[in-house]
Formats: C-alpha cells, structure tokens, sequence
C-alpha cells in the first residue's frame, strides 16, 4: 500500500463512526487514532484539517555508532518524529528505552500536539527518542550516544524550531549534554541564546526552578480541581502508583503533604503495599540506593496481579503506556484514574472503567504540566530572565485549572467523557488556526 493510500485510510477511519477496537490487539498509534475519530465526532473539522493531522508532518530517523567504554562500536536508531507545528515550535520529550518503536513514538508525537493546544501553550507536537537500555551504559557511554545522536539530528531540531526535552530514561544531565552539544555546532556570536534549544535543563545550566516537580505538580493541580467539583476531601484519601520515577515520586511527596496517603507503588522491580501508608521521602532514598520499590522495609511485597486490586481512592498510572486493559479495569478499586503517564488506558479498559462509573482524568490534561513548565523555561532563556518557584507553581496552577474547567465544561455540555472533551477542545483551536491561515499555496 502506498503512502498517500494509507494515510487516506487512516482519514476515513478517523471521520467514519467505525467500529469500536476493544477486544483487538492494541496498537499505541491505532488507539490513538480510535480516541482522535471519538473526539472529532464533537468537534467537527475541516476535511484538510483531518488530512493533515492524520500523519505528522516529518519522521527523522538516524542510524549512528558510538565507541564503547571497550573500543567496540555499536549500532544505535534514533527517532525525532514532528507531527504538527502550526500552533508554534515543535515540542517533546527524548525517550531512551528499550521499548521504542515508531508508532509509540509517533503517537507521542500526536499527543504532544493536542497537549499543548488544551493547555493554549503556544508549542506544537514532537517526540523522540532511542531504543535501548540506558542502565547497561556507563555514565561516559551515555554523554557519547546523546551527543552523537544530538549532532546526527543537525538542524531538524532548533530553538525555534523544535524543541527536545526530558522523557522515560533521560534527565537534566542528558538535556545539558544535548544543549551543549548543539551550542558547538552552532554560530559562537549567539551561543548563549542557544541554552533554549531543549529544556528541562539542570538550574545551574539554564533550567527553570519547578521544572523536576512539573508534571507531578499538574498531577496534584488535577486532582485537587477533581476533588473541588467533587466534594471530596483530600485529607485522609488514599492513592496508589505505578511507576516510582520523576513523575511518580514528585507526585506522592506533593499529594501527601495535601494529606493523601500512598498505599501502594508499582515499579519495574516488584509491588509493595502499606494500608497504613508509605511514606514517599524514605523510599525515594530507599530507591535511590536500590535502584527499585522492591525490597522496601516499610511495606509488604505483592504481586504485580494484586496491585490493581488494592483498594484506595486515587489510582495514578505513572510508568507505561497500555497498562489499564480489559481485565485490570474490572479489578480497579478506586474513585478515579488519574493519567500522569501517556497513555495508560486501552479503550477496552477506558470503556469498563466508564461502565463502572470510574472517572478517568486523561494524559493531555493529568501530566500536562511538564510542557507548561517547559514553554516556562524557553521564555526565562529566551528574556534572559531567572523566574522564582511561587512564580512558576502560580502561573502553573493557573494554566492547570482553566484547561481542566474547559475539559470539564465541554464534557457535561456534550455529555461526553473527559478524554472525548479534552481533544475535541485542542481539535477545535487547531481547526480555527487552519481556517484563518489556508494552507500555503
């Protein structure tokens, strides 16, 4: 099948009321585009508008070696998949793991898209990343593989162009080496204005204060607006995790000063369970010298099984993409699900979580305070400016909470789910941007 032939199915199967997918092999970028076709259907788009979105606008992908700490080479795949700019700079993170694909990626992409346009964060959508396992590299290995990958990349990536920034198994010190990387390819008259090529930068090297706690900060911003329409007090609730990283230990250490109370955690090493809580200082130590959840003296070790079974009110996914399914659906015992991952919820899994009157805050809306954050960042290097953290957390909760109120709006207005109601709010902007500027020439 031709290009052209296949993105015009993906089209039609995105404007056509087609059959529901639940109960078929999910594929990241086909659910996406399940969750586009839902959405469209409350927010009508030009046809040219639906074309476009349909495929991104640029897929790079580079093949480079890198010299091991051994002498050897090895072979590395790298992707920087740009979907859609006509709301500003491409925006996204830089994955390296092992699951990398080019779907995943480009359904990242896609998501980044409508992300930044809920939040009216003038970016557009971009993801990238490696497919490999950072852990088995050294320290030297890694600064060499990003910026090999970074100088591969060249100019499809710029300040205002399109900007990287941190994702699963890269950090502040991976966006340094980018940054720096790409500030010696670069004209020396202008080296300084270059620091906003990525952000999620470390303090020292040009980062904003609040951008470590970003995403897990909007998590809490949603959850505390949820809890406001609600009725539902904070203070004595109960929440569990899966996934103990940046996002996750951020969000536990801010909702339990709230007075939540973390029950259990979920991490690549096993699960652990305290009814009486866990308290997320320690075991982010215990996790640092550890290098898992598993094993921690204050809580009990369950099986992967039973850590959707525990009951609480707040279920938070933080880790990878299709993880709620079918089956995990119907042994959730919780108030909401609350998406500070990509992706986490298959439609089979959204669909029982719905019949079982279980409210789900999606991925654009729950973990969107990273890239809020992040456009933070691009500004104080681009004004030269150094923004206090009540400055940036205000300015957050503020973006936060008029794109929650929106989502919410559309949703009891159409009567539509939240995820419906979030992307037919991002579809919308981008359409009125499309009619008013044409499509050149």
């Amino acid at each position: 099948m031709s290009k052209k032939a296949d993105t015009r199915e993906l089209v039609e199967s995105a404007s056509q009321p087609s059959a529901d997918m639940a109960g078929a092999p999910e594929d990241f970028f086909k659910m996406h585009l399940t969750q586009l076709r839902r959405a469209m259907s409350h927010s009508p788009l030009e046809d040219h508008v639906r074309l476009i979105l349909s495929e991104p606008k640029n897929e790079v992908i580079v093949n480079f070696p890198v010299r091991m700490d051994t002498g050897k080479f090895e072979l590395f795949t790298g992707y920087r998949i740009q979907h859609n700019n006509v709301m500003g700079p491409y925006k996204g993170g830089m994955r390296f793991h092992h699951d990398v694909t080019l779907p995943e990626v480009k359904a990242l992409a896609a998501l980044m898209t409508y992300k930044c346009a809920l939040l009216e964060v003038p970016f557009g959508g971009a993801k990238g990343g490696i497919r490999m396992r950072p852990r088995e590299y050294s320290r030297t290995e890694m600064e060499r593989i990003t910026r090999r990958f970074t100088h591969d990349l060249g100019n499809n990536i710029g300040p205002e162009y399109d900007i990287p920034a941190p994702d699963m198994g890269t950090n502040s010190q991976v966006m340094v080496w980018m940054m720096d990387t790409y500030m010696n390819m670069h004209g020396a008259n202008d080296k300084n204005a270059q620091r906003r090529i990525v952000t999620g930068k470390t303090l020292a090297s040009g980062g904003s204060r609040g951008r470590g706690k970003a995403t897990g900060q909007g998590v809490v911003y949603c959850i505390q607006e949820w809890a406001d329409e609600k009725g539902f007090r904070l203070d004595g609730s109960s929440f569990t995790l899966q996934g103990f990283g940046n996002v996750g230990s951020h969000t536990a250490q801010i909702l339990s000063r709230l007075g939540s109370i973390l029950t259990a955690v979920q991490d690549h090493t096993g699960t652990i369970h305290n009814p009486q809580g866990i308290y997320p200082r320690k075991l982010i130590d215990w996790v640092e010298e550890t290098g898992g959840v598993a094993g921690y003296p204050g809580a009990e070790e369950i099986s992967n099984e039973d850590y959707w079974k525990v009951e609480c009110d707040i279920c938070i996914p933080a880790a990878l993409e299709l993880q709620i399914d079918e089956k995990v659906a119907k042994d959730l015992q919780c108030r909401v699900v609350v998406e500070a991952a990509n992706g986490p919820t298959t439609l089979a899994g959204e669909e029982v979580l719905l019949e079982r009157g279980i409210e789900v805050i999606p991925d654009i809306m729950a973990n969107a305070g990273g890239v809020v954050v992040s456009y933070f960042e691009w500004i104080q290097n681009k004004r030269s400016e150094s923004w206090q953290l009540q400055e940036v957390d205000s300015r957050l909760h503020f973006m936060m909470k008029r794109a929650y109120h929106e989502m919410r709006g559309f949703a009891r207005e159409h009567k539509v789910d939240n995820r419906s109601a979030s992307l037919a709010v991002a579809l919308d902007r981008i359409n009125k941007v499309y009619v008013e500027r044409g499509v050149f020439p």
